[in-house]
């Protein structure tokens, strides 16, 4: 075996992003709920950052905004430039930045820089709503399905075997209130011996608590233990249970007409009173959370009847470098406080810039959408266009990735409702005139004929084809099976009416 040493040069591209660009890509990403914990947190965690007040920016040195622009980089151009794999940021160049926002705090006055380290009482009051809100928003911890059986079960006059084995077994439910498993595995991993039949007593003993149906093994108990002497027609719904769920399920009333003996009518009545039982008993006591959205941009209509985008940045607070640490670096403190606070100045003037690039890009990016979609705001769902991504990123002159951060989990309030922007993304077809037709209209259009067809003979999926072409509108079978499934629309013999 040979060993062979050799020195060789290699050229290779490679992207390199400054954390300043990661940054604002995070940033832009961000929907306005998040951008206002992200900004809290700063807060919090960045000595040097605050919050601007109104009389703040009225009395604002038009001077010193200027200069302060002038310190910083323009995170757009770099963003574009790193998209199109264009150039290496280099983000050494914080020095001279810093040198001339220490220059600028030379004209502030002593007793102003004295006066921003106080909040003000519109900050104490702000803060003060803030923190309530977030209160308000804390929900209590809701009973759980365990919690509610326990409580029950505890009750019960049993051994100490049955009622530590009952309460293990509450334990594996699922959110569904069914057995995670049969009876002999979960014995099995229970982690000490317990008899087959102190099991099933206990298991037994669950199933009579409330709600009816829970500690079953399948749906088909589930459903048998809600069936009581009360219930009207019970023994046509047990048998319905027991032997025909998979053709109940397949709208197969006719054959069970025949297994049965029951007749058409007697079995629709017993699935009248059937749609009163609970497949899932457990999952009421599921806590859902529900998104809080708020829309980031609104639109407004101007007086030439042309739609023109505006932020939802009201309720986020404008962001500055506090006064007072620039002040304290004028009177030249120990080195390792300086750095300190150079590397808090630096970080909160690249979220400053971040939080104005973001605001920049999602205004070009919604109003370059809005523009596209007027047809749909003017006259409804079914006038939207089909669009794509790359569009918009040509007519912004950004990367189309940009787009999609742009647009990620952003609301837009519209004269049809609040809107997710990505709901303007979509595919399409072309009819039969070969114009584009976006799909969210071919599924309205699909709907419309299943709702008028005649439900004691549904429309197959060939038939739908059918009908959507003579409305001009050129789809293969597989679109209208993939569509109808993707819109909840059971098959043709399912929509069947007996």
């Amino acid at each position: 075996m040979h060993l062979n040493f050799s020195q060789q040069m290699k050229m290779s591209q490679q992207m390199k992003l400054a954390p300043r660009m990661i940054q604002s890509m995070e940033i832009l990403q961000l929907p306005i709920l998040a951008l206002q914990e992200r900004i809290d947190q700063e807060l919090e965690e960045n000595v040097v950052l605050e919050v601007e007040q109104e009389q703040d920016i009225d009395e604002r040195n038009p001077v010193d905004n200027a200069d302060l622009n002038e310190t910083s980089l323009s995170v757009e151009e770099d963003n574009h430039d790193i998209m199109r794999d264009e150039m290496v940021v280099d983000s050494n160049n914080s020095e001279a930045d810093f040198e001339r926002l220490l220059e600028m705090s030379a004209d502030w006055p002593e007793d102003n820089i004295m006066e921003s380290s106080r909040p003000s009482s519109n900050r104490m009051e702000e803060d003060g709503d803030r923190a309530n809100d977030q209160m308000a928003n804390i929900l209590s911890r809701p009973q759980s399905l365990q919690d509610y059986l326990l409580d029950q079960f505890h009750y019960f006059d049993i051994t100490p075997e049955v009622k530590e084995f009952g309460e293990y077994l509450i334990q594996n439910l699922d959110k569904n209130g069914r057995l995670q498993g049969t009876l002999p595995e979960i014995m099995q991993v229970y982690g000490r011996y317990i008899d087959h039949n102190t099991a099933e007593t206990a298991l037994k003993m669950i199933q009579q608590l409330d709600p009816p149906g829970v500690g079953a093994r399948d749906l088909k108990e589930c459903l048998l233990l809600q069936v009581n002497d009360r219930m009207p027609l019970k023994d046509v719904i047990m048998t319905i249970i027991s032997s025909h769920l998979e053709d109940l399920a397949q709208n197969r009333l006719p054959l069970i007409e025949r297994k049965t003996g029951y007749s058409i009518e007697l079995i629709k009545m017993a699935l009248e009173e059937m749609k009163t039982l609970d497949p899932f008993p457990g999952r009421k006591f599921e806590s859902e959370t529900v998104q809080n959205v708020r829309p980031d941009v609104y639109i407004e209509q101007g007086k030439n009847g042309q739609w023109i985008v505006r932020l939802e940045d009201e309720s986020t607070p404008q962001l500055r470098i506090s006064q007072k640490y620039i002040a304290l670096l004028q009177n030249n403190p120990d080195d390792k406080t300086k750095e300190y606070i150079k590397r808090k100045i630096e970080s909160a003037k690249w979220l400053i810039e971040s939080i104005e690039q973001r605001n920049n890009t999602l205004k070009k990016v919604a109003q370059a959408i809005i523009d596209y979609q007027t047809d749909f705001l003017n006259q409804g769902e079914e006038f939207i266009v089909p669009l794509k991504m790359q569009q918009i990123a040509d007519v912004v002159g950004v990367h189309v990735t940009t787009i999609s951060r742009a647009v990620d989990d952003k609301w837009i309030a519209t004269p049809r409702g609040l809107v997710p922007l990505k709901r303007f993304f979509g595919g399409g077809t072309t009819d039969a005139n070969g114009e584009e037709v976006a799909w969210d209209i071919i599924r309205l259009k699909l709907k419309e004929v299943i709702d008028a067809e005649d439900k004691d003979n549904p429309l197959s999926d060939d038939a739908i084809v059918e009908e959507l072409a003579k409305k001009g509108y050129q789809l293969a079978r597989r679109t209208v099976t993939k569509y109808r499934k993707a819109m909840r629309i059971p098959s043709s013999r399912q929509r069947k009416q007996f």
